[in-house]
């Protein structure tokens, strides 16, 4: 019997998250304690990469993270932003994140509107005479690099924050009684064995989000009882809720 969930992210600042109405259907208790936090890599660290920010004159934005890392970093770094500098955002969402940090002029500020780098790619085309800087984590792929690449596009990928463990108290560790762990990255899983290296799973079921954080799952020898999405289940709480629903049976 599932009564006690962990959700390794953030505790939802909606009230009306899907989350609150799964333990109110099923009477579960949902626990949200983030297993990573971001933080932001040092200007002596960034000056390595030898990326010359002033160079550019647009950045591309994949998440508000990048946006804080990348004006804090140009701050520790003594640079002025260019008024004139272009930015180009995943969603309106972050795009409306940049006013923390300085005026916001639609003129300058292009978004999409489903969250992944490819809406963003025909914008771009129309001003490739940019050159185009983006913030990334250390961990990422390549993915973002072969798109512009296959556009012809000019542009500079660097690391300016970094994934890491939030590590569990000793406290934490010694009431760590959960039914259920639902992850969605590899560093996650990274952070489960890290602060958990004699975890031993018996019947606790785990459910990931994403193909790569499945895998992570089977590579630390640990059992995986649900996987999203899938067609059926688009959402890590879509799924869960179908998952529920069949225990209860």
């Amino acid at each position: 019997m599932i009564r006690k969930i962990l959700v390794s992210q953030p505790k939802p600042s909606n009230e009306k998250s899907p989350y609150y109405d799964i333990a109110k259907e099923f009477g579960v208790q949902l626990v949200f304690r983030p297993f990573i936090k971001v933080e932001g890599i040092t200007a002596k660290e960034f000056r390595n990469q030898k990326v010359n920010i002033l160079e550019h004159t647009a950045i591309v934005f994949t998440s508000r993270h990048a946006i804080d890392h990348f004006f804090t970093l140009a701050k520790e770094l003594r640079l002025t932003i260019p008024e004139k500098m272009r930015y180009f955002c995943v969603t309106e969402t972050v795009a409306l994140y940049i006013q923390k940090y300085v005026q916001y002029r639609k003129r300058k500020v292009v978004f999409g509107t489903t969250g992944k780098i490819d809406d963003l790619i025909p914008s771009m085309v129309k001003h490739r005479d940019e050159k185009f800087l983006i913030p990334m984590s250390d961990v990422h792929n390549d993915d973002v690099k072969n798109l512009l690449d296959a556009k012809g596009l000019h542009h500079t990928e660097c690391v300016m924050y970094r994934t890491v463990s939030n590590d569990f108290t000793e406290e934490e560790i010694k009431t760590f009684d959960y039914d259920m762990l639902v992850f969605f990255s590899p560093t996650g899983i990274h952070a489960l064995a890290k602060n958990f290296p004699n975890f031993n799973q018996g019947t606790t079921r785990i459910a990931t989000f994403g193909p790569t954080t499945a895998k992570t799952v089977e590579q630390e020898g640990l059992r995986l009882d649900l996987q999203a999405p899938s067609p059926q289940y688009p959402s890590m709480t879509s799924a869960l809720r179908a998952y529920l629903r069949e225990n209860q049976k």
